[in-house]
């Protein structure tokens, strides 16, 4: 039977939301885990859980914007484990407002975790996994890449931008690598809306509190994918709340 037991998966955006309900679930299943997110109370808090209730999990402060923290990130999994199966790049901010208040500083946040966070952690793991002449790419996507609503123009276009590197990337693998792209809808997370413009923030948290599913549906997602046998690439997972349009 497809399994994750004993794989060794790094995630990022790990402290939160869809990581934290990803690495519990993996964790649960038997995955030995190695966590990044940048905040270190909520990050040790995690991992403290997971061990607490049997599980294998260490973490790394990880700011995805900086290459050597993803290097960090994927050295320490082969460090402590030997190996490195999975990574998932899950970190994200959705930091969304209308072109007209000239966010610039907001649009340059989101640009810098989605895309250039994304090829950090390719630049990390690739290596490691051509050496092992196995591995998994997980990229935390978007439906906003496939629908584009106002405010969401650049959140949308850096997650568009997820498909076509996760796309592309998959296209050069060879036949011992895997990428897959999941793209959550609505979720109940405490991203949603957080540093948006005010408008955008409380119109977002009302429809986050009226319809959105929980990390866990996403977390199962994930699993999904990685639990697939040697040579079975899920390429995209879509989930959302059956309530989205």
């Amino acid at each position: 039977m497809p399994t994750v037991q004993d794989k060794v998966i790094a995630i990022t955006g790990a402290s939160s939301g869809i990581g934290e309900a990803t690495a519990r679930l993996l964790a649960g299943r038997g995955a030995r885990l190695v966590l990044g997110a940048r905040r270190e109370d909520r990050l040790n808090a995690v991992v403290d859980g997971i061990t607490a209730g049997g599980g294998t999990a260490a973490g790394i402060v990880v700011d995805v914007t900086r290459r050597e923290d993803l290097r960090r990130l994927t050295g320490t999994a082969v460090e402590r484990y030997g190996r490195l199966d999975v990574l998932v790049s899950n970190a994200g901010t959705m930091a969304v407002s209308p072109f007209d208040e000239l966010r610039q500083d907001d649009w340059d946040a989101m640009v810098a975790t989605h895309v250039t966070g994304l090829l950090n952690g390719i630049g990390a793991a690739l290596p490691v996994f051509r050496r092992q002449g196995t591995g998994h790419f997980v990229n935390v996507s978007s439906t906003a890449a496939r629908v584009v609503k106002s405010p969401q123009a650049v959140y949308a276009a850096t997650k568009a931008a997820v498909h076509v590197i996760s796309e592309g990337l998959r296209q050069e693998s060879g036949p011992g690598l895997r990428v897959t792209v999941v793209s959550p809808g609505f979720t109940h997370t405490e991203g949603v809306g957080k540093g948006a413009g005010p408008e955008a923030a409380a119109a977002m948290t009302r429809m986050r509190d009226e319809i959105a599913m929980p990390p866990s549906a996403v977390a199962s997602a994930i699993g999904y994918a990685i639990e697939q046998p040697p040579g079975v690439d899920v390429g995209e997972i879509v989930v959302r709340p059956t309530a989205q349009a």
